[in-house]
């Protein structure tokens, strides 16, 4: 029997100084000034449409502003916006709510608005602190501004904060890539991804490769960096997320157990579950920045079931990227899907030395984790 999750909101800001060559994101880089003003009633007018839609509503566990460069907007906009947001769904002391930040469009004074806004949390788009590397994946900043904007987060208040970092970048070392993980950690973040460049479809990148370190040595890397992040304290508790004790980030983790989210902005996707009508639906805003704030009321461009069929599969694609792994209880809750579904799959796995099931939880060995796309290529049929 489906149980209704933990509830979310992710907010998109579409709009950039410039489209990086790699990102597969939905950002829009900018032409003239942003319609700032009328894309935060936007949104309001969005999220009212969303709640009425909600079978209930559970009290938000976080709060999510992503991008696109949502550090390009004021704090006086996120302010109306979540005073909105506390109206319509309420906002609890205990709501993580989380910015991502590029270092080029901050300066002390934005840190500060977003901070007396009710942002709690920064997410800070580093990817590398070597200027030549920063110039390969066209960020607008230098590693000079990005020691900078971990400074000035700490002035503004911020004691909890990620760091974004990439790795396997163009013409990359081991000793380069060691040496930024080296400098990010001398700022003693909370929580930081660390990722593998990848080409995605439909960017730059996908139309002229730049080149990357072999696999080998990436492999390497991951080895070496992992070791490094795990002595000096930030676990990796998920594929590519590593954190303090008790600093994991609560948005993520509601996306990797299979939660709720309600989703507001160009192009954002949300998930929400109708218990009684043993229904979870996919929702996709309009992706055009222009159509999405010309649209009025309903502003979606799509609303789909997933069938009870697929949802085992959708549950494991997100909850198999814990490290911890997730209760067989969750999966059910979460699904509506009995684990019998999927028992004879997990006992095959299991004695391939991939999948490990032990007093109701359900997680992966060292070799399962480095094979997850294997592993879950078995619960596609």
């Amino acid at each position: 029997m489906l149980e209704t999750p933990p509830l979310s909101l992710y907010v998109h800001i579409p709009w950039c100084v410039r489209k990086c060559p790699y990102c597969d994101f939905n950002s829009h880089q900018l032409r003239n000034t942003i319609p700032e003003a009328d894309y935060i009633a936007a949104l309001c007018d969005d999220l009212a449409f969303e709640v009425e839609q909600l079978e209930s509503k559970p009290a938000l566990t976080s709060i999510f502003i992503g991008g696109g460069t949502p550090s390009l907007f004021k704090g006086a906009s996120y302010k109306k916006l979540l005073s909105t947001v506390d109206t319509l769904l309420g906002i609890y002391d205990a709501c993580e709510i989380t910015l991502e930040a590029n270092p080029g469009t901050v300066d002390a004074e934005n840190f500060r608005a977003f901070r007396e806004a009710g942002i709690n949390r920064l997410s800070i788009g580093i990817q590398s602190f070597a200027n030549d590397k920063l110039k390969a994946l066209g960020r607008i900043h230098g590693g000079d501004e990005a020691r900078r904007a971990i400074d000035t987060a700490y002035k503004a208040g911020f004691e909890n904060f990620n760091l974004d970092l990439m790795f396997g970048l163009p013409e990359q070392s081991v000793g380069q890539a060691i040496k930024d993980l080296e400098i990010a950690l001398e700022f003693e973040p909370t929580h930081l991804s660390w990722y593998q460049l990848t080409i995605e479809p439909n960017t730059e990148f996908h139309n002229r490769p730049p080149s990357l370190p072999p696999e080998p040595m990436i492999s390497d890397l991951q080895d070496e960096g992992i070791a490094l992040l795990e002595d000096t304290g930030l676990h990796r508790y998920e594929v590519s997320a590593f954190a303090k004790a008790t600093k994991q980030a609560v948005h993520n983790v509601n996306y990797w157990e299979f939660g709720d989210y309600i989703g507001i902005g160009a192009g954002a996707h949300g998930k929400l579950t109708h218990v009684g009508k043993n229904q979870i639906i996919r929702t996709r805003k309009k992706k055009q920045p222009d159509h999405y704030l010309a649209a009025s009321v309903n502003r979606d461009a799509e609303r789909s079931e997933v069938v009870v069929s697929e949802r085992p599969f959708e549950f494991l694609l997100n909850a198999l990227r814990l490290r911890r792994g997730f209760d067989i209880a969750l999966l059910e809750k979460r699904t509506g899907v009995t684990f019998s579904e999927i028992a004879k799959k997990v006992e095959y796995l299991s004695s391939q030395g991939l999948l490990v099931l032990e007093s109701g939880r359900l997680s992966t060995t060292d070799r399962g984790f480095r094979m997850l796309n294997s592993i879950l290529e078995e619960f596609l049929y």
